[in-house]
């Protein structure tokens, strides 16, 4: 298992991989073109962010992603982590743990005090997962607001 910061050649499989994610989660829906372009943005501007991705025989079998920006709270920069997902054939051999510690590892490098997460109210699993590796829970609760030309989600 190779675990690199992702490329445009990963894109297919990537996308790919956030069809399943989203098929797990309560609030987003697959759109191929939405998360194509998303991916392209995120992977040909780092200050955005970062994807870290997992393959193997040089398919991306896993992924996740660091979406910087700056807090006031802590007087610098933060991530946000996103789109953590392994294929299902490649669970249950740890490579979710390798994935996670590269991506930690690799926001402090990249000078992040903080990073923050959401997942699932209902994913008791991956809420263990991520405690595992000191994550708590928050007494913020994350809004949304949709603005015009953004596509609404499942959620109410």
């Amino acid at each position: 298992m190779q675990i690199s910061l992702a490329t445009n050649g990963d894109i297919t499989d990537l996308v790919k991989l956030l069809a399943l994610l989203f098929t797990q989660e309560q609030e987003f829906t697959a759109d191929t073109r939405a998360q194509t372009a998303a991916l392209t943005h995120i992977i040909n501007n780092p200050a955005v962010g970062h994807i870290i991705v997992a393959r193997a025989d040089g398919q991306a079998v896993a992924m996740v992603n660091l979406l910087y920006t700056v807090s006031t709270a802590t007087g610098g920069k933060v991530c946000l982590l996103e789109d953590m997902i392994v294929a299902s054939q490649f669970r249950n051999q740890a490579i979710g743990t390798q994935l996670l510690n590269y991506a930690i590892a690799h926001a402090k490098q990249a000078g992040c005090g903080r990073i923050t997460l959401l997942t699932d109210v209902t994913n008791i699993h991956a809420q263990r997962f991520y405690k595992q590796f000191g994550f708590t829970h928050s007494a913020m609760l994350p809004m949304r607001l949709f603005l015009d030309g953004c596509a609404q989600t499942n959620a109410e």
